[in-house]
C-alpha cells in the first residue's frame, strides 16, 4: 500500500514539473515571437533560452506551429491583463483614455518583446498555419471587445464599429511608429492618433 501511494506521488510530482516546464517554455516563446517574430524564433533557441535541451522539445508539443500558437495565446493573455490593469487604475469615465494613452506611448514602441502582440506579429501572421492564425483572430476579437466595453456608446450598435476603427488605429499606428527610422516621425505618430481618438486632448 505504501509503495503505491509513493508511486502515486512521484507521477504526481513529475506531471507537475512537466506543466511548469511546458509554461517556461511558453513563457519564453511568447517574449522571443513578440522581439523577433516567428520566422525568428527557432525551437533551439527557445529551449536553450527556457534552460532545456532541444530534444525535450517534443515531450510538450506536437509540432513548433502548436507551440507558436500556444505562445501567441500567452502573449495575447499578458497583453489583456496589462490592459485591464491600466483600465481598472483609472476612473470608469477614463478608463478608455488612459488605454490609449499607455498603448500609443513611447514606451510601448519601445518593449515590444513585451508589447501587444497584434501590432509585432500582425504583418507575419497571414502566412502562418491555421492554429497560429486562429489563436491571433481570438486575441483580436478579445481585445476589440474589451475596447467597446470601455466605450462611452457601450451597447449601443455602433460601439462595436467605432472599437473596429479604434484598434485597427491604435495597431497600425504602433506598427508604423516601431517601424520608421524617424524618432520626430514616430512621435507624431502617436500625437496624431492619440489626437484623433481623444478629441478632448486637443
Amino acid at each position: 500500500m505504501m509503495t503505491i501511494m509513493q508511486t502515486r506521488d512521484s507521477k504526481r510530482t513529475t506531471r507537475s514539473r512537466k506543466e511548469i516546464t511546458h509554461e517556461r517554455i511558453v513563457e519564453v516563446a511568447a517574449r522571443a515571437i513578440r522581439r523577433s517574430g516567428y520566422g525568428g524564433t527557432g525551437v533551439a533557441d527557445i529551449m536553450k533560452e527556457a534552460g532545456l535541451t532541444h530534444g525535450g522539445f517534443y515531450a510538450h508539443f506536437a509540432s513548433r506551429e502548436a507551440m507558436l500558437a500556444e505562445a501567441l495565446d500567452r502573449a495575447g493573455a499578458e497583453t489583456a491583463a496589462v490592459s485591464a490593469r491600466i483600465a481598472s487604475a483609472a476612473p470608469p469615465e477614463q478608463a478608455l483614455q488612459s488605454l490609449l494613452r499607455a498603448y500609443l506611448s513611447k514606451e510601448h514602441v519601445e518593449n515590444m518583446e513585451s508589447g501587444c502582440l497584434l501590432a509585432a506579429l500582425g504583418s507575419e501572421t497571414p502566412r502562418q498555419a491555421p492554429e497560429v492564425r486562429r489563436a491571433w483572430t481570438g486575441r483580436l476579437k478579445e481585445i476589440i471587445d474589451g475596447i467597446a466595453r470601455l466605450s462611452p456608446n457601450w451597447g449601443q450598435p455602433r460601439a462595436h464599429e467605432q472599437a473596429l476603427v479604434t484598434v485597427a488605429t491604435m495597431v497600425g499606428t504602433l506598427l508604423l511608429a516601431r517601424a520608421v527610422d524617424d524618432p520626430k516621425l514616430s512621435d507624431a505618430l502617436l500625437k496624431a492618433s492619440l489626437k484623433r481618438l481623444i478629441p478632448a486632448s486637443n
